[in-house]
């Protein structure tokens, strides 16, 4: 079962008419599975990519090694290139990455602890939202709290776009207004 905030940013995007995917690194998937799962997922969900390992990230969006080597898979920097770069896979309006340290072993430092996640979400209108939060529990604790900070914000986010010319109406289909 989805999260509360989830569902509510899902029927969000429907009423308005938006589309969403997911580039997904600490949470593999598990943000896009939360999205699949609501009952509006149909009209605003098109699809996610899991790339957990450095080499995803490089080969398949792109970012060159050196921005990696000099700021790590799980950083702002890296979170932000793939916000960026996964319309060109999808069409979608609302583009959102995750990149983090859910456990030991990984770009942990001072600075950097071990919970420390990054969430940016691209928007039409050229807005955007960079946001970096420190978790902490288990690894399964520290996505699900990612996941619902990650509701929360694109709630607060969609409340503040436009509506789209299209709309449901009330048998679930399409109408232009």
């Amino acid at each position: 079962m989805p999260s509360e905030s989830i569902t509510i940013s899902s029927r969000r995007l429907a009423e308005k008419g938006y589309k969403i995917a997911f580039a997904e690194s600490a949470s593999a998937g598990w943000l896009a599975s939360e999205f699949s799962l609501t009952p509006t997922s149909g009209d605003v969900l098109l699809g996610g990519i899991v790339c957990y390992d450095a080499c995803t990230k490089e080969e398949l969006f792109d970012i060159p090694q050196e921005i990696i080597d000099r700021y790590t898979p799980e950083s702002a920097e890296v979170t932000r290139m793939l916000a960026e770069r996964l319309p060109k896979f999808f069409k979608c309006d609302i583009a959102v990455a995750i990149t983090g340290l859910t456990s030991p072993g990984g770009s942990e430092s001072e600075d950097k602890p071990v919970g420390t996640m990054f969430i940016h979400i691209s928007l039409p209108e050229d807005r955007y939202l960079a946001h970096r939060e420190v978790f902490e529990g288990s690894p399964e604790d520290i996505i699900s709290q990612t996941i619902e900070r990650t509701g929360t914000l694109l709630i607060r986010l969609i409340d503040e776009l436009p509506d789209t010319n299209i709309t449901l109406n009330p048998n679930g289909n399409e109408t232009i207004d």
